[in-house]
This record gives structure tokens, sequence and C-alpha cells, in this order.
């Protein structure tokens, strides 16, 4: 499968990102700033191209566990990331959420100059088989791209 983050749009310290799986749009992902120096937790992660994995031992495992029991087999984490580690697709709504993380949702807003999305509990739940059947494969691959429209 072919899965691909397309960075739209920036605000002050956040990145809006579209999620396509196969050329179809999932969601909206948010991130952290783009920034040539990397800043721990404060970063988004460099455009490229990485792997999907299923990650179980991770310390977000047990919260997510509780959360989401029913489809919860382990974080998806994209690996492979130049000075990053434990970078998960998980639930949030701003970029103070984030920790160097792609948050999901269904939608999004401006508020002081910074983007933060909407309805990202149900984003995650109908992004997160998709994604893990991804991981699960032998294509893991995930691009990450700068395309900014707005």
């Amino acid at each position: 499968m072919k899965t691909k983050i397309i960075r739209v749009a920036e605000g002050k310290q956040s990145t809006l990102s579209q999620l396509y799986i196969n050329d179809i749009f999932q969601c909206y992902l948010l991130e952290d700033k783009i920034r040539t120096v990397k800043i721990q937790n404060q970063t988004a992660i460099p455009a490229g191209i990485y792997s999907l994995r299923l990650n179980t031992w991770g310390g977000k495992n047990a919260e997510y566990r509780q959360k989401f029991p029913k489809i919860h087999k382990g974080m998806i984490e994209i690996n492979g990331l130049p000075n990053f580690s434990f970078v998960y697709i998980h639930i949030g709504n701003t970029y103070r959420q984030t920790a160097g993380c792609p948050l999901c949702g269904f939608g999004f807003d401006v508020a002081d100059g910074d983007y933060q999305i909407v309805h990202s509990k149900e984003a995650y739940e109908m992004i997160y088989p998709k994604l893990l059947a991804i991981a699960e494969s032998n294509d893991k691959s995930i691009s990450i791209e700068n395309n900014f429209q707005f």
C-alpha cells in the first residue's frame, strides 16, 4: 500500500498535514513546527521515506490498551527517523500534545496563529486498523512530503 503524509500548512508552532493511503485522503495530521535544528519533543518529522512498525513495548501501550481495548494491538510507530525515537501516530488536538508525533483528526481550525485538529479519537479509531495492516504487511513504507497549500 502507498502511504503518504503531505504537509499543507504551517502555523507559528504547528504543521498541518493530510494522510493518504493508496491516494485516498484519510484524515488530517498535526505536528510541531518544522525546524532545521531539532528541539526534543518540539520538532516535526523531517521529510523523507520511512517505515511503519507495530510497537508493543513503548510506554503509551498501556494507556491505549485501556482507551481502545477492542482495536489496540500496539502503537503505530514511524520508524527509521534520524535523531527521533518512539514517534507514534496518536490522538490529541494541539501542537502542545504532539511530543514530536503526528496527531490525527477529522477536521481542523486555527487559534492564535496555530492549527489544531478536532475529532481525534474518531479519526484514530478509523485509521488505526488500516495503519496496523500496513505495519504488518511487506510494504511498510510511508513518505512525508512538504507541499504547502495555505
